[in-house]
Order: C-alpha cells, then structure tokens, then sequence
C-alpha cells in the first residue's frame, strides 16, 4: 500500500493543484503539505479528511487514504437495500416513481442499474434477455446491438456523450471495470462513431432520438445525484430522468401502453 503521503500527492497531480493552492484551501501552511507529502509529518485523520475533501477525493478512496494513514474507514458501503439507507432508497424510488409516464433509472458507478420506474419496462421487449441479467448496465444496453442501438437513430451522437462522461469518470478516478467498460463499447476506432456532432463535453443535457412504433421519439435528460453523502453507495449513485423533447414524443409516453399497472419498479437491479 502506498503512504498517505504519496496517495494525497498522486490525486493532487491527478487535480491539477499545486501544493500552495491546496494549502490555501485547507487552511494549512504549504510546508505542511509538503511534510505530509514526504511523510515528515503524520497528519491526523481530520487532516487527512479535510485535504481529500478539498482534492475532491471520492468517499471510496478517502477510505484508502485513512487506512494509509493509520485510521479506521469513515465511510460505510452498504446495498441501497440496507435498512440504514431506507430514507435514501424511498427518496430514490419516490424521484423515479414520481417521473412517470417519462422513463427515469438510478445506477452506480459503473452504470450498473440499480432501480428503474414502470416507463422503463416496455422498452426491455426487444431486448436479448442475456443483456437483462442482473446487474443490468446502462451504457451496454445503450449501445449494444442486441440491446436499444438498432432503436437509436443518433447512435454516434449517443455514444459520443456516454464516452465523453465515461471518460471523465476514469479521469476523476481510476477503476478497472469502467475502463474495460470503455474499452469494450466506447474507445474510438472501427465504430463508425467517431465523426458525432455533439459536443463531447456536454453532459448537462443529452439528446437522444429512438425509432419507436414507427415514429421518432426525442428524449433529452436531466443527472441528479445526492448533494451530501455520508456511505459509499449513495456517493456513487446518479438518478437519470428522461424527458420528451416535443408534443409527439409527450404525447407517445402518456398513452397507457406506457403507464402500466403494476406497481413498484422493475425487479433489475
């Protein structure tokens, strides 16, 4: 394992911070950082919390900055099923429940889907039941061909903003299952998607058009996250709400074949 030390300097490069800046946000002296840095001093697990939080160091990894350092974890990771997260799950639901007849789901880090509402469900018909095992994934359903791809008319325009957000994601913070998530379906070359015109560094609003019944359906949507977590997995979860982009497309959701009956989300998370 590597010292405190050297993991608060790997992700101050890895943000672009000189030890002065980081220093000034903290509120310490620079010759602190740097003793930190090259283990002369041995900072307290406050300190450690207070420089990762100014580094923007996901809970996961301040963890490991802990454990470094001599500290137990702060940070607990539990199923969103845990009892202790029954508010944070009942407000998940409730957000995606609420958005129907518009299609919303809530994943994890690695665009696992976790929960889904009942706007979702009718879209999984023509989907390859192999894609359908849990845990679902996002980005896989998205651009496989035997998942919603043959469904997307702007496909290249899709797979430009997944690889533009993934990409950020690996940036932020290295994994090895989202890199090979990206190497898998979003690294360029030999797709046919490299001359998409959206512009890779939008996220805020994500267009996507499908061939659905005969008609295009144009969707756009929205990335919600919790504000101020305290556990790993609501640190890691995005809720993504679908909107229709026109009257038509509003007009394709809000018939009954889209708002079914049964109630609670699709067993697939």
């Amino acid at each position: 394992m590597r010292t405190v030390g050297e993991l608060l300097r790997h992700w101050r490069h890895r943000r672009g911070v000189s030890q002065l800046d980081l220093a000034l946000a903290a509120d310490v002296s620079p010759r602190h950082v740097s003793l930190v840095e090259t283990g002369k001093s041995h900072p307290s697990a406050g300190m450690v919390l207070r420089l990762a939080e100014h580094l923007d160091v996901p809970l996961r990894e301040r963890n490991r900055l802990l454990l470094a350092a001599g500290f137990a974890p702060r940070y607990a990771e539990r199923s969103l099923s845990h009892g202790a997260l029954d508010a944070a799950r009942e407000a998940v639901e409730r957000v995606l429940r609420a958005h129907e007849p518009y299609p919303a789901v809530a994943f994890d880090r690695h665009w696992d889907i976790v929960r889904a509402n009942r706007a979702v469900e009718p879209f999984f018909a023509g989907v390859a039941p192999e894609l359908l095992r849990p845990p679902v994934n996002l980005v896989r359903l998205g651009l496989d061909p035997r998942g919603f791809a043959p469904l997307v008319v702007n496909l290249a325009d899709v797979r430009t903003v997944f690889r533009a957000r993934v990409g950020r994601q690996l940036a932020a913070a290295p994994d090895a299952r989202l890199a090979a998530l990206y190497d898998e379906l979003l690294a360029s070359g030999g797709d046919g998607t490299e001359g998409a015109s959206i512009a890779a560094g939008s996220d805020v609003v994500i267009p996507m058009i499908l061939r659905l019944g005969g008609r295009e359906v144009r969707m756009f949507s929205t990335i919600t996250t919790f504000g101020t977590p305290m556990d790993i997995t609501l640190d890691e979860i995005a809720i993504e709400l679908y909107y229709p982009a026109d009257e038509e497309s509003a007009a394709y959701f809000e018939t009954a074949h889209h708002a079914p009956e049964r109630s609670g989300p699709p067993n697939i998370g």
